[in-house]
């Protein structure tokens, strides 16, 4: 058998085994658009730019928290998709329950139609405290028509819905929908 062969088989084959021995395959995790009170609003084309999140939180694994100057993984449990598409898919979601009259499209997605309302959001923190409370602090712009717009500053802070990874990830859904209702609240009063 030639050398390139040999190594190839030999590498497949060390890949096989290291899969026999290794660590089992992470769980997987998605967040989750929540229900909130339907407004009325104008029919108005809102585009979502694409979702700003801090770095710390854009990996695969789960940040439980950055408490002690110190980033706290779910080292076994991961993003089922990546962390800031998520976040955009989640929030399209969360506004077209909370404005019905309108049509909300993400900036990042497959169609793009001219929009009444373009919608900035800035997320500079999501994660527990001490406590196991789950805390977003985000930016959020709205610009109607190309028009410059001021940002405001929303800091949410939901209750610990228990310690497993699945009530940290329920926990953040919940705070992205408070955050949606602040949003369509505003959009409604426009």
């Amino acid at each position: 058998m030639n050398t390139p062969r040999r190594a190839v088989i030999l590498g497949f084959a060390a890949l096989a085994l290291s899969r026999c021995t290794g660590s089992p395959p992470p769980a997987l995790y998605t967040l989750a658009a929540v229900p909130g009170e339907p407004r009325r609003s104008r029919r108005l084309g809102i585009e979502l730019h694409r979702i700003g999140v801090a770095g710390y939180l854009d990996r695969p694994e789960i940040v439980r928290s950055t408490q002690a100057f110190r980033l706290q993984l779910a080292e076994a449990d991961h993003w089922g998709e990546p962390f800031a598409g998520m976040l955009d898919r989640v929030m399209v979601e969360n506004l077209v329950r909370r404005l019905p009259d309108a049509a909300v499209f993400a900036e990042s997605g497959a169609i793009s139609t001219r929009a009444d309302l373009v919608l900035e959001i800035d997320i500079q923190r999501l994660d527990a405290e001490s406590d196991g409370s789950m805390v977003l602090l985000a930016q959020v712009a709205l610009r109607p028509d190309g028009k410059t717009a001021t940002a405001t500053t929303r800091r949410i802070t939901v209750p610990a819905a228990g310690t497993t990874t699945q009530a940290h990830v329920a926990s953040m859904s919940a705070a992205l929908g408070q955050l949606a209702d602040y949003i369509a609240t505003q959009i409604a009063a426009m």
